[in-house]
């Protein structure tokens, strides 16, 4: 149940400033007395309006959401591609730390929570300042190891890799919107960093070395991750593997099924469409657990 009514939130729009400057777009949901704040961090080439309507709810529940672009995506992409120069790591060095310093400031003094969907579960690792978060929530997060993909997807993804994504570069020098690959425009770095780690079975835990400085093995809040039954890129394995890289932390990984959600389709994307409202409530029940343990009825 909500407990705040929808005319008690307040939505606003506004540029972020990432570690090193560049803007990003921003939006939050607040509500009037927020118990808490939500970092919601997208899926790659996901603009973040994709999450809106998720966010909103989190906001009705009671906490401080804010939602995001990535620099080089969507709102937060450059006029012109072609040669713009970010990839992984600075949305995990630059964008995600500001982001979560930024959702901080929209409830003072009380918990942070993050909420990545895929690639957006992959950057806590890399934040300075990720030991002020009290849990982090996934949904659909795996590594990208083609290997790890249910094998119906396996020709897509190596096609992707080696085929359409080759010839956008050659032509572009990034990956364009739609087409085959469906997303928004990504950055060329960002397809050439991704397309490396996906062909290890260890994914980015298999290039440290060229990461630097790090700490997913120190990150201690919880982790509760939930994918879906017709994900075919995010399979129990990936998520599993994925979950590995962050061993300090007590983790939990719940594998659902759209039907159990009411929803005839989830796959990787669909969790944050109205379709799939009945899954909505988990994480924020789940933040709600870890504010009042007594709170939680069921995962």
């Amino acid at each position: 149940m909500h407990n705040l009514a929808m005319d008690m939130i307040h939505e606003s729009e506004f540029e972020l400033p990432a570690r090193d400057g560049y803007p990003l777009s921003a939006k939050v949901f607040l509500p009037e007395a927020p118990k808490a704040a939500v970092l919601i961090s997208s899926g790659t080439g996901f603009p973040k309006e994709l999450y809106a309507r998720f966010a909103r709810y989190g906001a009705e529940r009671g906490y401080a959401t804010l939602i995001y672009d990535y620099r080089g995506i969507a709102g937060s992409a450059p006029e012109e591609m072609d040669g713009f120069d970010a990839d992984i790591l600075d949305w995990g060095r630059q964008d995600f730390p500001a982001a979560l310093d930024a959702a901080a400031g929209f409830a003072p003094g009380k918990p942070l929570f993050t909420l990545g969907h895929s690639v957006g579960g992959h950057l806590l690792g890399l934040a300075d300042n990720i030991d002020r978060v009290a849990a982090h929530g996934f949904v659909t997060v795996g590594t990208g190891y083609y290997g790890a993909h249910h094998w119906s997807y396996t020709p897509n993804a190596l096609f992707f890799w080696w085929g359409y994504g080759p010839a956008c570069l050659a032509l572009k020098n990034y990956i364009p919107a739609g087409g085959l690959w469906g997303g928004t425009a990504l950055p060329r770095a960002v397809f050439e960093q991704w397309r490396r780690w996906s062909q290890r079975p260890d994914y980015f835990a298999a290039f440290y070395d060229e990461i630097g400085e790090h700490v997913y093995d120190k990150i201690s809040a919880p982790i509760r991750s939930w994918t879906f039954s017709d994900d075919r890129l995010c399979t129990q394995r990936a998520a599993d593997d994925l979950l590995r890289a962050y061993s300090a932390a007590p983790r939990e990984h719940l594998r659902l099924s759209p039907r159990e959600l009411g929803a005839k389709r989830i796959d990787h994307h669909g969790a944050f469409s109205r379709s799939a409202k009945g899954f909505w409530e988990k994480p924020f029940n789940w933040f709600d657990a870890v504010l009042d343990p007594s709170s939680e009825s069921a995962p």
